[in-house]
């Protein structure tokens, strides 16, 4: 790679972990937002278990909006390329989550609260849905297969950086103001913060090129060398070819979804309403849990390009799996030390598992429909897993007292991602390397052209 080709990508995975952060950032607010503030502003009238349980299912919309959001984007990411849907994901997940911050309570219009407030946390979901199957495939389809794994981290990490800027900002809210002023107006503010991605949205509009793979994509159908390149229906193709792969693909993401959705949204729940913790000593761990376990997701990509895939997958997917039973011994403790080990530790597992994804799920599929291909596990896994983490872990809890149950459910997702990363075929190996788009996907490529 030319030094010039070396700035140029220098910057993109810059952009797109920034883009990527605030992106995430405006997304995870929500979670924050339900544990703390939204059962008292939405659902004033409800109990506290009632009315956290509402929150967490307006939550899960965001999350039911997501393979819709995945799917739209695909179809149009496939045929129109990356860099435009992206930016216009941006623009949506922006305007939405600003919207929230905006919203009048309950008190003031009534029913019509909520409902507003699910119908944008939904065009949330469709935003998010979209972008981060473009943001992967940007960074990812720039680079070569060498450096492929570590090119997606800089997507991945956007992940726990973006819920660290989000507990960050709701930290300094509630240190600064009291309680009821947080209720009132404060919890707002974070909202209101969103607007700070309108620069890197234009830069990315202005400055940033489409993949060099969708732009031989559309030369070779221009020019009609071969068949038609760019699919008319991706979808449709990649489910017809690739359907098997669309599950294992999101199976691989159950571990380190459930495990991250317990840690954030779950736990802090659980901690302020069944332990008694405090509020910002949680906010505190998490932030410092995020900020000791950032590098891992890094190193997962890294190390999936020297060794392959799968081995890194499955050794984040094992460490969930053990650490399952331990991870709730450790915070039923309401240590604040301990909490802070058992969410790092149960973090670096996940992260470790979750680097190298980005990579594998783009190497699984062929170029002309990676978009929908990638986009569909991807959001197949935030549908069935993400979502509905937070209220079954608030209820589970709540109707047995325990949080074995919650442990068992851990274990189960952590199988469900060894089991998919066993049965799916490895993509970086020796031969692959050599391939500059991946011979995995270019196999589907060829079954949907014949």
């Amino acid at each position: 790679m030319s030094s010039g080709m070396a700035v140029t990508h220098r910057k993109l995975l810059a952009v797109g972990l920034i883009g990527s952060s605030i992106e995430w950032y405006d997304f995870f607010l929500y979670s924050t937002a339900a544990a703390l503030a939204f059962p008292k502003i939405f659902f004033p009238g409800a109990t506290e278990l009632t009315g956290t349980l509402l929150a967490f299912s307006t939550f899960w919309a965001g999350f039911l909006a997501r393979p819709i959001g995945g799917v739209i984007a695909g179809h149009f990411g496939d045929r129109l390329g990356r860099k435009p849907v992206v930016t216009f994901c941006l623009w949506l997940m922006t305007a939405s989550t600003f919207l929230i911050g905006c919203l009048p309570g309950a008190a003031q219009i009534g029913v019509f609260a909520p409902v507003l407030l699910v119908a944008l946390r939904f065009i949330q979901g469709l935003a998010c849905g979209g972008q981060w199957g473009g943001i992967v495939l940007l960074l990812t389809e720039s680079t070569g297969p060498k450096r492929r794994g570590f090119a997606g981290t800089f997507g991945q990490m956007s992940v726990p950086f973006g819920s660290l800027l989000g507990t960050t900002v709701f930290l300094a809210a509630t240190a600064a103001l009291t309680n009821e002023q947080f209720i009132s107006w404060g919890w707002r503010i974070p909202f209101f913060c969103s607007a700070v991605m309108a620069p890197v949205v234009l830069y990315i509009q202005r400055r940033v090129e489409d993949t060099p793979v969708f732009r031989q994509l559309s030369d070779q159908a221009e020019a009609e060398v071969t068949q038609r390149r760019i699919a008319s229906a991706p979808l449709t193709d990649v489910l017809r070819a690739s359907w098997r792969r669309i599950l294992m693909g999101a199976g691989l993401l159950a571990g380190t979804n459930a495990l991250f959705y317990i840690s954030t949204a779950g736990l802090l729940s659980y901690g302020t309403h069944q332990l008694g913790m405090s509020r910002d000593g949680l906010l505190v761990c998490s932030m410092l849990s995020s900020l000791a376990t950032f590098s891992f997701i890094c190193l997962g990509g890294h190390l999936s390009d020297r060794l392959g895939r799968r081995p890194v997958i499955l050794l984040g997917g094992l460490g969930m799996l053990l650490w399952a039973f331990p991870y709730f011994w450790l915070i039923d403790s309401a240590s604040l030390v301990l909490v802070f080990l058992s969410v790092t530790i149960a973090g670096v597992f996940q992260s470790i598992g979750y680097g190298p994804l980005a990579a594998y799920l783009g190497e699984l599929f062929a170029p002309n429909v990676r978009y929908s291909g990638v986009s569909m596990a991807y959001q197949l896994a935030a549908i069935t897993i993400s979502g509905g983490t937070p209220a079954l872990t608030t209820f589970l809890i709540a109707s047995t007292g325990s949080t074995a149950l919650v442990s068992a459910y851990i274990a189960l997702a952590a199988c469900i991602t060894i089991l998919c990363a066993w049965k799916l075929p490895e993509t970086n190996c020796a031969e692959v390397r050599a391939d500059p788009i991946g011979v995995p996907g270019d196999r589907v490529h060829s079954q949907l052209s014949h």
